[in-house]
């Protein structure tokens, strides 16, 4: 299979956003999704949207699909335990309708997958996306780059002038010959929703606890997501917990903003670590997202900065002469333009995991001056704003 348009591996919201964006501009695709069509409408994983991202997914008909089921975050109370010191960051402020939103993964994929779909009802017929597909191997030549797959039992060859990796559930960086650099927090972080006993008047919290940062997002009417990271020895220990007992630690550790903390689903846990690959364009090959980079979720910053990464790619093929696809200069070119933000992410996460992730004696009394200045001080949360809804 020689294609002249690029292949798309991984047909998640960040491949989704690539695709649909390069059909909407006439650019045909082929994308490579190993899941069956729909497997991913019914998960009902929490994510964390930036505006930023509210911008991109609007500008591509989306948004309207799930703003009905978003739950919006119009302040950010950000607070440690234990300490003086506390800051809010206010939509209003900034002249935004909100920071960010939350929204069930699957409501995502289900809207992304509805667009592409009427997208290609309507437009050239030379996109498709063949589901099943699992990528094996992706190589590259001076000319082109090429991915073997198997869909049906049946393996195929695909090359193609640009292929875009967008899987970031599978390490590509190895298949690719890409070098990965990789730091292991020994850290996980718990998930869950919790109900509570007040409504949360669309306020996300990030409290800095003994046990490890925690995010409490809005999602519901009375409802949060909950991420609680910290040392894996610990995390364990709550993840033992039964659920009376979880809450009850829960409860100490937050506080009392939202009255007491009344039932809680699921239990799971991942382990976190920081990871980039040196390079993210390689010979007619490009990673974006996950695939590219992984973030400890203390900001929400990873599933924005992959938005960003298709985004960008998608307005960079769009503008450049199909001969130039894949060339040294367009993969430089587009190199140059994420880096500082996929760095900044990289770097802005990973300083805010060892500031408050760190019990030294004396740093609770710095941390809390920090806060406390952050609060007065609005040319910095500009910047905090920017960086955490715009990447800049």
């Amino acid at each position: 299979m020689n294609l002249t348009h690029p292949i798309i591996v991984g047909g998640g919201p960040v491949g989704a956003v690539l695709a649909l964006s390069l059909q909407k501009k006439g650019v045909p695709f082929t994308m490579l999704e190993a899941r069956a069509k729909g497997a991913s409408h019914s998960d009902t994983r929490a994510l964390a949207l930036s505006y930023g991202s509210r911008l991109i997914l609007e500008k591509l008909n989306v948004w309207e699909a799930v703003a009905q089921k978003a739950t919006a975050i119009h302040t950010i109370h950000i607070s440690q335990r234990g300490g003086f010191g506390r800051t809010k960051l206010n939509a209003a402020d900034h002249n935004m309708p909100a920071l960010g939103y939350v929204l069930p993964y699957g409501l995502l994929t289900q809207a992304l997958d509805a667009a592409l779909n009427e997208a290609l009802g309507s437009g050239q017929q030379t996109s498709q996306i063949l589901y099943e597909a699992i990528a094996d191997d992706i190589g590259t030549t001076e000319f082109e780059a090429n991915v073997r797959f198997t869909q049906t039992e049946e393996t195929s060859l695909a090359m193609s002038p640009l292929v875009v990796v967008a899987d970031g559930g599978r390490n590509f960086g190895d298949i690719a010959g890409v070098e990965k650099e990789t730091k292991e927090y020994g850290h996980d972080a718990l998930v869950s929703k919790v109900k509570a006993e007040l409504p949360h008047n669309n306020i996300a919290y990030e409290r800095f606890t003994p046990t490890g940062p925690m995010a409490l997002l809005p999602n519901g009417a009375r409802d949060f997501s909950l991420v609680w990271t910290g040392e894996k020895s610990k995390i364990d220990a709550l993840l033992a917990l039964d659920d009376a007992t979880f809450l009850k630690q829960l409860h100490a550790a937050f506080g009392d903003r939202v009255g007491q903390f009344l039932s809680i689903e699921k239990r799971m846990s991942f382990p976190l670590k920081l990871s980039r690959l040196k390079s993210t364009a390689n010979s007619h090959l490009v990673i974006i997202g996950n695939a590219a980079q992984t973030m400890h979720p203390v900001a929400g910053q990873g599933f924005n900065v992959g938005l960003r990464d298709a985004k960008a790619l998608a307005d960079m093929v769009i503008n450049t002469p199909e001969a130039q696809w894949g060339k040294t200069e367009m993969l430089q070119n587009y190199s140059q333009l994420r880096s500082r933000d996929t760095r900044g992410g990289l770097l802005f996460t990973d300083v805010l995991v060892n500031l408050f992730s760190n019990d030294v004696v004396g740093l609770s009394g710095m941390r809390g001056f920090g806060l406390g200045a952050l609060e007065l001080l609005q040319p910095a949360k500009n910047l905090l704003i920017g960086k955490m809804s715009y990447g800049k």
